[in-house]
């Protein structure tokens, strides 16, 4: 077991506090057949992007902005087999509201109703992709999260699955814990700690900040 100390947490939200996989991947899919795109290709290359910053990599011959608001429109209103994930409602449960929040490169109405449909707390911080300029793996939105949170950016820890949400985390001066199976072949000490679901995540709130216990 290892312990970390932090102030604050700034959690990612797919993959990190709900399970929403297989809706983005359908969606995804779906769009890039419209478009005449390798839906492989563009589900391999969104994790952890805005889908207006996908859009821009993988067919810059498209309105980004435009094709952004098509498939957020489509995940605004599709929430079926949204679930947690696994000890996500135990950790936000032990957290003090104002020490935790959200940054994610989806839509504000995307985030709050998949939180909503996991049956998870909206925090009070939450960033969406209409909050900041650029995304990940740029840490503006990191630093924005923790500028909301009032501390200082080193004295926050992120939960990540996507290495551009770690290149983030790490780029605003932030240790990161990562989750799941998407973040192998990082250097090592890359990562304050990798765990695979949040069940080996264990929060004990202090007066000056939080300790954070890993269980291998």
């Amino acid at each position: 077991m290892s312990q970390i100390f932090c102030e604050r947490i700034l959690f990612d939200l797919d993959g990190v506090l709900v399970d929403s996989l297989p809706i983005v991947e359908r969606i995804l899919r779906d769009w890039a057949a419209e478009q005449g795109l390798d839906g492989d290709d563009a589900v391999a290359r969104s994790h952890g992007l805005r889908d207006i910053d996908l859009i821009a990599l993988i067919a810059p011959h498209l309105n980004a902005a435009h094709e952004a608001r098509v498939i957020a429109e489509r995940e605004e209103r599709d929430f079926d087999g949204i679930r947690p994930i696994p000890g996500a409602p135990a950790l936000l449960a032990a957290l003090p509201a104002d020490r935790w929040g959200v940054v994610t490169s989806g839509t504000r109405r995307v985030a709050r109703g998949r939180l909503a449909a996991a049956g998870l707390p909206e925090p009070g911080v939450l960033l969406a992709a209409e909050d900041f300029d650029r995304g990940k793996p740029d840490p503006e939105g990191y630093l924005k999260g923790a500028a909301a949170l009032g501390t200082a950016p080193g004295c926050c820890l992120v939960i990540e699955d996507a290495k551009a949400g770690v290149q983030a985390a790490l780029a605003a001066g932030m240790h990161c814990i990562g989750l799941g199976d998407g973040l192998s072949g990082l250097p090592d000490g890359t990562l304050a700690a990798a765990v695979k679901d949040l069940t080996q995540v264990q929060v004990s709130p202090l007066d000056e900040g939080l300790l954070l216990r890993v269980v291998r």
